[in-house]
């Protein structure tokens, strides 16, 4: 691996799709010992939604402020519930310096965006028009580096994952975005 790779850890879906955020406290104390085997190439969580879970503010205070309290460097929210794309759950994830995953294709419009917090942006993109399977071509790659190359001097992480992986596409649209970034 090059020195500077990281990964990018989803949480599993025993904590986020069975019991939905709710008494949550052993199952990442046991995740993060499992993830914290990684050390420093530990980059980022994602917390993935299932589509039914809507937003309610005192769960996501909770489960966020747990997961805060015991992981200091970053999260991201893949929500996948319209309600979690309003302004009020913007706020909240900014709250816990937790970034939410623009993710293609999009639910609903908001979702192709980042949000939450600005101090990283994470892109998750599943292929397009058919997920999963479609691999993005270099019109699609042109703008996600140029947002890349603009992002602010306060954006201090920035991410994109590729899960169109049924045909192999991840792999090489990964390789030529890092090649149009530089990075």
């Amino acid at each position: 691996m090059p020195e500077g790779f990281r990964f990018a850890v989803k949480l599993p879906k025993q904590i986020t799709h069975e019991r939905r955020l709710i008494d949550t406290v052993d199952l990442l104390d046991a995740f993060l010992a499992q993830a914290g085997a990684l050390g420093p190439k530990l980059g980022v969580l994602l917390v993935q939604l299932p589509p039914s879970l809507q937003f309610q503010a005192e769960i996501a205070d909770r489960f966020f402020g747990a997961l805060r309290d015991r992981h200091s460097p970053g999260i991201a929210c893949e929500p996948r519930h319209a309600s979690w794309f309003a302004d009020e759950a913007d706020e909240r994830l900014a709250a816990f310096g937790v970034a939410r995953a623009a993710a293609d294709p999009a639910r609903v419009p908001r979702a192709g965006e980042p949000g939450g917090c600005s101090r990283m942006i994470y892109y998750r993109l599943h292929g397009s028009p058919r997920a999963y399977y479609s691999a993005y071509g270099a019109d699609t790659l042109d703008r996600l580096a140029d947002r890349f190359s603009g992002l602010p001097q306060s954006c201090g992480q920035a991410w994109c994952i590729f899960d169109n992986t049924t045909l192999g596409a991840a792999t090489a649209n990964a390789l030529e975005l890092q090649e149009r970034t530089g990075c």
